[in-house]
């Protein structure tokens, strides 16, 4: 996706990642387990070395437990810059998305690590972006943050990679409303597909 000209200083491409969550020890019918881990980890690093990922572009994610921090690990690990936005405030997105998993304890570890390794703190919604308006989604809002984020960054290309079934998600601000977001603005997706891990 080509935005005109570009500073010198600009990342050659962003990358956004959105995926599934791993599966609550209570959900009724298993969409991401954490037996698939491994396998999606595997994925998501061939990933970016298919789109050649590496310290000259830029990475966002939220930061959830499942594919969001195999991701941030995988973007770590290959040197690509990574920033956190969360959509809530740490203490709730740490409630909401890290512990409710199986093995949530460990995610948030995990979360603790990818953050102890960042160039700086993750950045959250309510203290960057405000109040949310009545009626307002935080994590419709925490996607359109990552996909604003990214365009501002003035790269070249942007990419998502997700983690995604393909199907619709359990509530709002889901995986396809990044995807279809970043479509929308002209980027490339590359799918990763639950189904085949």
């Amino acid at each position: 996706m080509s935005a005109g000209p570009h500073a010198p200083d600009a990342p050659r491409q962003t990358i956004l990642f959105t995926g599934h969550m791993v599966d609550a020890p209570d959900r009724p019918l298993p969409r991401f387990p954490s037996a698939l881990v491994p396998a999606a980890a595997r994925r998501i690093e061939a990933a970016l070395a298919e789109i050649d990922a590496g310290p000259r572009d830029r990475a966002f994610t939220q930061g959830a437990a499942g594919g969001d921090l195999l991701f941030a690990e995988a973007c770590l690990a290959r040197g690509v810059p990574l920033g956190l936005l969360l959509p809530l405030a740490e203490p709730e997105f740490v409630a909401a998305s890290l512990l409710p998993v199986e093995d949530g304890a460990a995610w948030h570890a995990r979360f603790r690590a990818v953050v102890a390794r960042l160039d700086h703190a993750p950045n959250e919604a309510p203290h960057e972006l405000g109040a949310l308006a009545d009626g307002e989604d935080p994590f419709v809002r925490g996607n359109l943050w990552l996909l604003a984020s990214a365009r501002a960054a003035g790269a070249e290309r942007l990419c998502c990679i997700c983690l995604w079934d393909g199907g619709g998600g359990d509530g709002p601000g889901g995986t396809r409303h990044l995807v279809e977001a970043v479509r929308d603005a002209g980027g490339t997706v590359l799918r990763i597909d639950t189904h085949s891990l």
